[in-house]
């Protein structure tokens, strides 16, 4: 699979806001899937199931079998990647672009004094 293909499928994922909220009961610590069912009583097992796929297949979730039970962990190094390449180079660049139109203010603020101190002393 691609870059472009892992994106899309982590992309794909994040989208829906049942697996947002999956993912961020994760963060807390590894669930059971009967764990996120009850954090989640207006879906059916089935449907947390599926949700719980998506994530497997985009990387976020990793699932551990103990007995009966189905123990889902947050993998959360593909939003870091995801951090790294997207998120963090577009803050650093918001953040030089407004630092940049920060002293060009500041310029033309120190500019407008000077004129106003030439015009005053012309005027006197």
């Amino acid at each position: 699979m691609s870059i472009d293909d892992e994106d899309d499928a982590l992309f794909k994922a994040l989208a829906h806001r049942t697996r947002r909220r999956m993912v961020d009961a994760l963060k807390a610590g590894p669930l059971t899937t009967g764990m996120l069912c009850d954090i989640l009583p207006e879906l059916d097992r089935c449907t947390v199931m599926q949700h719980l796929k998506v994530l497997e297949e985009a990387g976020l979730v990793i699932v551990e079998r103990r007995g009966r039970e189905r123990w889902n962990h947050l993998d959360a190094l593909p939003i870091h990647g995801i951090h790294e390449r997207w998120i963090g180079p577009y803050a650093a660049y918001a953040a030089s672009m407004l630092s940049r139109l920060k002293r060009m203010s500041e310029g033309e603020t120190a500019i407008a004094n000077n004129l106003a101190k030439v015009k005053e002393a012309g005027e006197a």
